[in-house]
């Protein structure tokens, strides 16, 4: 096993001293070409990042934010914090001013590290409510203002060094802003313990090599890709090829990664990528394609009755050479396993992506909790559950909050769980039971081996006219399985059934519209063609044939905006934010059931 630390500031000095040589970091430079950073290299930049800090009067219990995508500085500045006993606050790039500037508010922070001086500027407009708000740095424009840049930041630190701070596993690390789906965003208060909890428990039931990288494109301010990403790789002595979801697909023959951490929403795109360049490829290949998924659902399928075939194992070595060889070379061609959080993965997406070789491994937890509470491992992988509680940490199912035999909502108890909120003694009432233990607003039930199943949020969850409850991401996240739909909102509180605003896939409507020969040059009226409609209500039906009646859609709305953090519609992690999406498209999806539109999904 390998040696456990007690502090992310152990975690680096650690692993710059066993790894120096080894690349930690890629990223693109201004030319186009990889630049990869070594982990002396990078020890180097996070001592000298943290004597500019200290010169700027950064000390133990600060805050030090940062507003800024992925990237390596990203790194430097959380590391140098965490030297100096600090808290290290990250955003999103793509969060609004307003959210900025009130976690920039409630946190205190001191100094702030901008990706660009365009960010500098907005923030600088809201001075006047920033009072504890002493610098900011800029990462990678010419300083504004009164900032500085980050170059002349590691120079300050070079001229001046700065010890490294006593630091303890109780002392707060980080202070990540929930993204807020509803409300304000709250600050999650994690520590050095809380972090290598985590890392350490991955140490020992998921243990990755020196040679082992990642294309890194989910988010770090996001403790998913923080905890799981960069601080257990640069714990295991890997590297991370910077990239992001709009470039994944082009860098990663570049990166060539043996892992992928992500979210279902990208193993989803991936799923429906694959499946219509195959659909496009036709002929031979597809047919071929076809038979090789055929065969390696056989497969998959005698893997979970515990049983094998000399005769299906042939053909899938087979297929393995002249098809899925090919499919995993569009991804660098050695890609062994990929990590799923966040949400729940279809079992159709998870086992499509296992067929071409590629073993996704499903966990669950929360920015509360680390956030790993549950995963899937080596050897112990049951398909449809996020797997059973990482060590040191127990989870319990409260059904009390249901009535329910099995399902109830999921209590975690352990290290791994958060000190509190920042600054909300309330928020802290409701979520904590007596003994620490963390009531996560998720519904699941454990079976009997100890594997939790999810199934929805107590907060999404709501009743229907007749009294019924109905939560809708599961079936929300079945429909965007459709090559047709790329995004929907279901819709029914208090109503006589559910509906949906949906977001069509418009360039796969408008091909299929083409070998119909219907006209999609005017969008609304394509948008409101029979054929089409008729096309969408069956990829809905598709989707929800194995749902009970009562929680069908019966109708739906389609709007070709698609929801993104920018126009508000999402969180930065790619949730729905429904009351955001009500506020806009209420009275559209109101007169759905006023509509004389034929009904789908009808109870007959």
């Amino acid at each position: 096993m390998t040696d456990q630390a007690s502090t992310l500031v152990d975690l680096l000095t650690n692993s710059v001293a066993k790894y120096p040589d080894n690349s930690l970091f890629g990223q693109r430079d201004e030319s186009g070409e990889w630049r990869w950073t070594t982990y002396k290299e990078f020890g180097r930049m996070v001592a000298d990042a943290r004597g500019g800090l200290a010169s700027l009067g950064v000390s133990h219990g600060d805050r030090v934010a940062a507003i800024s995508d992925n990237r390596v500085e990203w790194a430097v500045g959380a590391h140098a914090t965490y030297s100096l006993g600090a808290a290290w606050v990250p955003m999103y790039e793509a969060q609004t001013q307003k959210d900025w500037v009130f976690i920039l508010r409630d946190c205190g922070a001191k100094v702030l590290f901008a990706a660009t001086d365009g960010i500098r500027a907005q923030v600088a407009e809201a001075a006047d409510q920033l009072p504890d708000l002493q610098t900011i740095v800029v990462i990678d424009d010419p300083a504004g203002g009164d900032s500085i840049d980050y170059t002349e930041l590691l120079a300050r630190g070079a001229a001046s060094p700065a010890p490294l701070a006593i630091v303890s596993g109780s002392d707060l690390a980080g202070l990540i802003y929930t993204s807020g789906t509803t409300g304000d965003p709250k600050g999650v208060r994690l520590s050095h313990s809380n972090f290598m909890s985590n890392v350490n428990a991955l140490s020992e039931i998921f243990p990755l090599e020196e040679d082992d990288r990642s294309a890194s494109f989910l988010p770090w301010a996001h403790s998913f890709g923080q905890t799981v990403e960069l601080h257990a790789l640069t714990f295991f002595g890997s590297s991370m090829g910077l990239t992001s979801a709009q470039t994944l697909v082009r860098d990663m023959p570049e990166i060539r990664p043996t892992i992928l951490v992500s979210v279902p929403t990208v193993f989803n795109k991936i799923y429906d990528g694959l499946r219509k360049r195959m659909d496009a490829e036709g002929g031979v290949t597809k047919k071929l394609f076809d038979a090789a998924m055929a065969n390696a659902a056989k497969k998959i399928e005698l893997e979970k009755q515990g049983k094998s075939s000399g005769w299906v194992d042939m053909k899938d070595g087979l297929f393995d050479k002249i098809i899925f060889t090919k499919v995993r070379a569009a991804f660098g061609g050695r890609l062994k396993y990929a990590f799923s959080g966040g949400a729940a993965i279809s079992t159709e997406v998870a086992d499509f992506i296992s067929s071409v070789g590629i073993i996704v491994y499903e966990g669950y937890g929360l920015t509360e909790t680390s956030p790993i509470v549950t995963c899937n491992i080596k050897g112990a992988r049951r398909p449809g559950s996020v797997g059973r509680a990482i060590p040191e940490v127990t989870v319990t199912i409260d059904t009390d909050v249901t009535g329910d035999k099995e399902i109830g909502e999921i209590v975690v108890h352990g290290p791994n769980v958060m000190i509190g909120y920042y600054n909300l003694p309330d928020a802290d009432a409701e979520v904590f039971t007596s003994d620490h233990g963390f009531r996560t607003g998720d519904l699941g039930h454990i079976d009997d081996d100890g594997y939790l199943f999810i199934r929805g949020r107590i907060k999404e969850q709501y009743k229907l006219e007749n009294g019924k409850y109905v939560v809708p991401s599961p079936l929300e996240e079945k429909i965007q399985l459709s090559g047709f739909i790329t995004q929907v909102m279901v819709y029914g509180e208090q109503r006589p059934y559910n509906v949906a605003l949906i977001h069509p896939d418009m360039e796969q409507l408008k091909s299929w519209a083409a070998e119909k020969n219907i006209d999609s040059s005017d969008v609304s009226a394509f948008l409101n063609n029979e054929q089409v409609r008729t096309k969408l209500k069956a990829e809905i039906d598709r989707a929800q044939n194995s749902i009970k009646r009562y929680e069908r859609i019966r109708n739906f709305v389609t709007t070709t905006e698609e929801l993104t953090p920018e126009n508000g519609m999402l969180t930065p992690t790619l949730k729905l934010k429904r009351r955001a999406i009500m506020a806009k498209y209420g009275e559209s999806i109101s007169s759905l059931y006023d509509s004389k539109d034929p009904l789908i999904g009808r109870d007959e």
